[in-house]
């Protein structure tokens, strides 16, 4: 077996839960993950220079467990220096979010939406680690079983310039709306909370100034398609398992994680219909494997 083989199997391994298998992981491997980053690897040396990724997905799609797949095959294979952070990890501080939640509408308060992450934070990360001369830093980190963002020093260090960065996260590269579509709810929570659309219009004016000045950055996107939205509360719900495991504290019910995935519904199907915008699609069948990608 190879290096690159063993580190892979060792590193699903130690993501496995109770009631949580990994089917045909070498299949998967060889199919599917090798040859995405032979892909992107081919990029990187045409371009001659760092490569910036953004993936993307609906909640539970398996993002941050294939961007650490990813950073695992880049480093052991190619020998890349690689960078990998997501963008839970700019949340606002729980008394940003408090202050949001009175000053502009209440539903602000739960982390999720464009709005939620501290922007211009993620801009000047993101700019620094593009800039040709390199200099130590750290990337935030968010506890989300605290809801707050952690202190300092337990934030990541970096001290050499990237040649690859994997930047993950549910709302990566996904676009505003036009103001005509937000009128309609979509489910309950907007019907019920969002009556005078002030919490919709403001998070679509977030993708329509500050991200998408981040999103400006990114030189492929890669989208993890689920094969419906249904699919999200399913997946959501064996995330937070996995992260009740993790921690031995229990989290969020199965009503609670309805009620939470609905903040996140509305830009999740916009990003399903836009799928055909980014670079790599990699299709999720119901079984949560990918069944095939589109270059």
């Amino acid at each position: 077996m190879s290096n690159l083989k063993k580190k892979y199997l060792d590193f699903l391994k130690k993501q496995s839960a109770p009631g949580i298998l990994f089917h045909d992981k070498i299949k998967q491997l060889n199919d599917f993950y090798l040859p995405v980053c032979e892909k992107l690897y081919l990029q990187h040396k045409l371009m001659n220079k760092q490569l910036l990724i953004g993936l993307s997905g609906g909640q539970g799609s398996g993002k941050s467990t294939l961007a650490q797949i990813f950073k695992l095959i880049f480093t052991t294979k190619y020998k890349l220096k690689v960078i990998c952070f997501s963008i839970d990890d700019f949340y606002k501080t729980a008394k940003e979010r408090e202050k949001m939640s009175k000053l502009i509408h209440p539903l602000f308060f739960t982390r999720g939406v464009p709005g939620t992450h501290d922007s211009k934070m993620l801009y000047n990360v993101i700019k620094k680690l593009k800039k040709k001369k390199f200099y130590k830093m750290k990337i935030p980190k968010f506890d989300k079983s605290k809801d707050d963002r952690t202190k300092k020093n337990y934030w990541k260090k970096n001290k050499s310039k990237p040649d690859l960065i994997i930047f993950e996260g549910w709302c990566v590269g996904a676009k505003s709306q036009q103001k005509k579509n937000l009128i309609k709810p979509i489910n309950r929570l907007e019907k019920q909370e969002d009556k005078k659309l002030t919490w919709r219009k403001m998070v679509n004016n977030e993708l329509k100034s500050n991200y998408k000045k981040i999103f400006k950055f990114l030189d492929c996107k890669i989208f993890l398609k689920v094969p419906s939205f249904k699919y999200v509360l399913k997946w959501r719900m064996l995330q937070e398992k996995k992260l009740s495991f993790k921690l031995k504290k229990k989290l969020m019910d199965k009503q609670q994680i309805r009620k939470f995935i609905m903040l996140y519904e509305r830009i999740t199907k916009q990003m399903i219909a836009d799928c055909k915008s980014n670079d790599i699609i990699l299709n999720i069948n119901k079984q949560h494997q990918i069944k095939s990608i589109e270059f």
